[in-house]
């Protein structure tokens, strides 16, 4: 299981078909017998608390006034940062899934979520939920209804709209034990309300697989991609047998102490950590800084876990930002064509006076990670562009020009699986 803790309140695939409602259903059980068609009031619910031992990759759970927020930062963290984007980015589940073992052949899920919406540029896509039973993808929903924070993308204002909860619903599951998850959406905040199924829950006994931590920017959060279980570091994480937590933040690996003293203080077998775009398209160092960061941050994580197998992989390739700097800006061009696209604003003279782009990057963390290695024989290096480099940008290009799209999470999951899961991987054998 993975680090969790209550805190105080602040603020169609195969297998059976899914439905979302945003009609609120009844937080007790029913009086009705099940029938076969397995409509509302024909099923005698049962309603399960929402607790800790029932969701992982999550670490800390908020009670609001609709239910519990799962976090990837916990509350003290939070605290030590007044961004809104790593706000945002880190209360968005990616990789928290409800994971329980029934007998059930429905399984409801009361949820209020707030998607973030850039007005100017196209619509995204709702947000999926997973259902994945016993391994297997079972099926896919999206909750309806809920909350919206907005954001200009041509002035930068923002605001915000409230909306009602809604339920998402899985029919038609097999009757007999079973264990299932559903990982809930990666690019939008969800507030668990209620879980409802026609046959008791219990939790998944610990199978002990090895724990993966793994931090990383939008890419790792899973921008782009299809689903919650499809970003990269979800399907390497079933490839490879291990238990994901997953503390990808869209705009938020940007070396933080706070983000590094948490990692310090979660359980891992295995961590990763995905550095430099951030710092990049933020423009938010230079390479004076960089290099004692990049340490700071290392020397933190093994202050917890001092032989724990530590992976540092620096970018994957991403052409607008290879050789130029930041900040990256909207094109508006593209914009006016119904197209989100980016563009480097930097000038590539600029390096002379220590602006970072992923060249550079990629240089000085090879370049750490060797100088460290002769006192710390667990720390590993992987050049990102071994996951997505030339020939995969030429066949999978970007959408967006920054992050990959769902065919290219695919191919980065099977080549970390196979680069750090695999036979003379970091990751295939356990702390010394």
């Amino acid at each position: 299981m993975n680090a969790q803790h209550d805190s105080s309140p602040g603020s169609s695939a195969p297998g059976p078909s899914a439905s979302g409602s945003s009609a609120p259903g009844p937080s007790t059980p029913g009086p009705s017998t099940p029938g076969p068609s397995g409509t509302r009031s024909e099923v005698d619910w049962i309603t399960t608390p929402l607790t800790a031992d029932l969701l992982r990759g999550a670490l800390e759970l908020e009670h609001t006034e609709h239910g519990v927020l799962p976090h990837r930062l916990p509350a003290w963290a939070r605290a030590q940062c007044a961004d809104g984007q790593l706000a945002m980015a880190e209360a968005q589940s990616a990789g928290v899934r409800l994971v329980f073992r029934t007998r059930a052949t429905v399984v409801e899920l009361e949820a209020l979520r707030t998607q973030s919406v850039y007005e100017g540029a196209p619509p995204r896509p709702d947000g999926l939920y997973d259902l994945i039973v016993d391994g297997a993808l079972a099926g896919q929903a999206s909750v309806p209804g809920g909350n919206v924070l907005w954001t200009d993308i041509a002035t930068g204002s923002t605001g915000s709209r409230r909306g009602p909860a809604g339920t998402v619903r899985f029919p038609g599951l097999p009757d007999r034990v079973k264990d299932v998850e559903i990982w809930l959406p990666h690019t939008e905040i969800t507030e668990l309300i209620a879980l409802r199924t026609d046959a008791p829950v219990e939790p998944v006994p610990d199978a002990g697989l090895k724990r993966w931590l793994h931090h990383g920017s939008s890419i790792s959060h899973g921008s782009n991609a299809a689903s919650p279980s499809t970003t990269w570091p979800a399907l390497a994480a079933s490839s490879g047998g291990v238990e994901l937590t997953n503390l990808g933040m869209g705009g938020g690996a940007v070396l933080d102490p706070f983000t590094a003293r948490a990692m310090r203080d979660t359980p891992a077998d295995l961590i990763s950590v995905k550095l430099g775009i951030n710092l990049v398209n933020r423009d938010l160092m230079r390479e004076r800084a960089f290099g004692p960061a990049v340490h700071g941050f290392l020397d933190t994580l093994r202050e917890g876990h001092p032989t724990v197998p530590l992976l540092v992989v620096s970018p994957i390739l991403c052409p607008i930002h290879e050789d130029t700097p930041g900040p990256v800006v909207p094109d508006f061009d593209a914009l006016s064509e119904g197209q989100l696209r980016f563009l480097a604003s930097g000038d590539p003279a600029e390096r002379a006076v220590g602006k970072l782009t992923l060249n550079v990057i990629r240089d000085e963390l090879a370049r750490i990670v060797e100088q460290r290695r002769a006192d710390d024989p667990h720390l590993h290096y992987l050049d990102g562009r071994e996951l997505y480099g030339e020939a995969d940008f030429a066949e999978l290009p970007m959408p967006d020009q920054l992050h990959p799209e769902a065919a290219a999470h695919r191919r980065m999951g099977e080549r970390f699986a196979a680069l750090a899961f695999g036979a003379g991987g970091p990751f295939a054998a356990g702390p010394d």
